[in-house]
C-alpha cells in the first residue's frame, strides 16, 4: 500500500505522519493519534458523531482521506477545552442536559461550534438547520437546542466590556 507524508495542524499543533491512501481521517485521529473524543457511528456521513472542523468548516471525518487533510488545519473536540476549563460550548451542553449517552456530542459540539463562530447569536430555525446533520438518538434535540442558545449567550457575554468601576 502506498504511503502518504502529510503534515498538518491539529488543535494549533502541528502533526507530520506517513499514512496510507485509503485511511480515513477519522482512523488516524483515533488510532494513529490517540484523540478517541471523535467517535465513529456510521461510516456513511448520515449521523455526523466523526464531524471535526477542517480550516474552521465542519467535515465529516468517516468520509475525509487523511492526505486529503495535509496542509489543513483541524480542530477536534478535544480542542475545544482551553487552560482545563471547560469551552462555553461544552459548559451549554453540561448546563442544559444536552447529552445523554454522548455519542453524538463530540459532533454535535463541532457543528455548534462551527456554527457560532459565523453566527454568534443563531435563531432556533438557523440552529436546527446547522446541526441537521448530526443525530442524536437519546435527546429529542430540545435540550441540544438550548445548549446551543446558552453557549451563544455565554460567549456573547464574555465578549461584552466589563464595566469600569
Amino acid at each position: 500500500m502506498a504511503q502518504h507524508e502529510i503534515t498538518l495542524k491539529i488543535n494549533g499543533a502541528k502533526k507530520s505522519a506517513s499514512v496510507e491512501s485509503r485511511l480515513l481521517l477519522v482512523h488516524f485521529l483515533r488510532e494513529s493519534l490517540s484523540m478517541t473524543g471523535t467517535h465513529i457511528g456510521c461510516d456513511t456521513t448520515h449521523c455526523g458523531a466523526c464531524t471535526v472542523l477542517m480550516d474552521g468548516e465542519p467535515v465529516k471525518s468517516c468520509t475525509v482521506l487523511a492526505v486529503q487533510a495535509d496542509g489543513h488545519s483541524l480542530t477536534t473536540v478535544e480542542g475545544l477545552e482551553q487552560g482545563g476549563k471547560l469551552h462555553p460550548i461544552q459548559n451549554g451542553f453540561w448546563q442544559e442536559h444536552g447529552l445523554q449517552c454522548g455519542y453524538c456530542t463530540p459532533g454535535m459540539l463541532m457543528t455548534t461550534s462551527a456554527l457560532l463562530e459565523r453566527n454568534p447569536d443563531p435563531s432556533e430555525e438557523e440552529i436546527r438547520e446547522a446541526i441537521s446533520g448530526n443525530l442524536c438518538r437519546c435527546t429529542g434535540y430540545v435540550n441540544i437546542i438550548k445548549s446551543v442558545q446558552h453557549a451563544a449567550a455565554a460567549i456573547a457575554a464574555q465578549a461584552q466590556p466589563s464595566p469600569e468601576a
